[in-house]
């Protein structure tokens, strides 16, 4: 993996100042861009990169479908590749943009590996661990804190995802009325 550099519009005391700084969206739309690649594909459309000062050092989007495997989340994908990236399984000073909030599952891979902020777009009202369901990252009792950013970009990642799951049901209704069709067919064929 090449660390791609990027230009510096903002210094870190802007960007915590400013929660939806033109860093967090600049950085947040190549998380779009991950997100669109897992759409080609037929997955649901999440992406993630994570950064390391203004370096992209890694870019993952979902892919669980395609790769048979319930752990393959955008950022799970980021996670590995910016470990790989930098030889080592702590990612401490790295944030992580995500174009849906993250699960359980991701949340608990990110406090393992240090991150030290995550931003997300659209709420997950189903599985977020970010506040929407539970706010895994506010519990005391854990040894490792990040701080979260959340609703960058929100609409724009939203519509994202309800464009997919809408698209997804108009070619299973198709599907539903073509097997219909055909069966209703096959039935008069098969009447004496």
């Amino acid at each position: 993996m090449t660390v791609i550099p990027t230009p510096d519009t903002a210094d870190r005391a802007d960007t915590a100042a400013d929660p939806a700084s033109e860093r967090d969206r600049r950085f947040m739309a190549l998380a779009q861009r991950a997100a669109d690649e897992a759409r080609r594909a037929g997955e649901v459309p999440v992406g993630a990169v994570i950064v390391l000062g203004e370096d992209v050092i890694a870019t993952g989007f979902n892919h669980p479908i395609g790769g048979h495997d319930p752990s393959a989340h955008a950022e799970m994908a980021a996670l590995r590749e910016a470990a790989r990236t930098l030889q080592n399984y702590r990612l401490p000073g790295c944030e992580l943009y995500v174009t849906l909030e993250p699960c359980l599952m991701c949340a608990g891979a990110i406090m393992h590996a240090r991150i030290a902020r995550v931003v997300f777009g659209a709420a997950d009202p189903k599985t977020g661990a970010c506040g929407s369901v539970v706010d895994m990252f506010a519990n005391e009792q854990l040894n490792h804190h990040t701080s979260v950013t959340g609703g960058v970009l929100a609409d724009e990642c939203g519509h994202a995802l309800k464009n997919f799951f809408a698209e997804r049901r108009r070619l299973a209704r198709e599907e539903r009325a073509a097997r219909q069709a055909h069966e209703a067919q096959a039935s008069l064929t098969n009447t004496p």
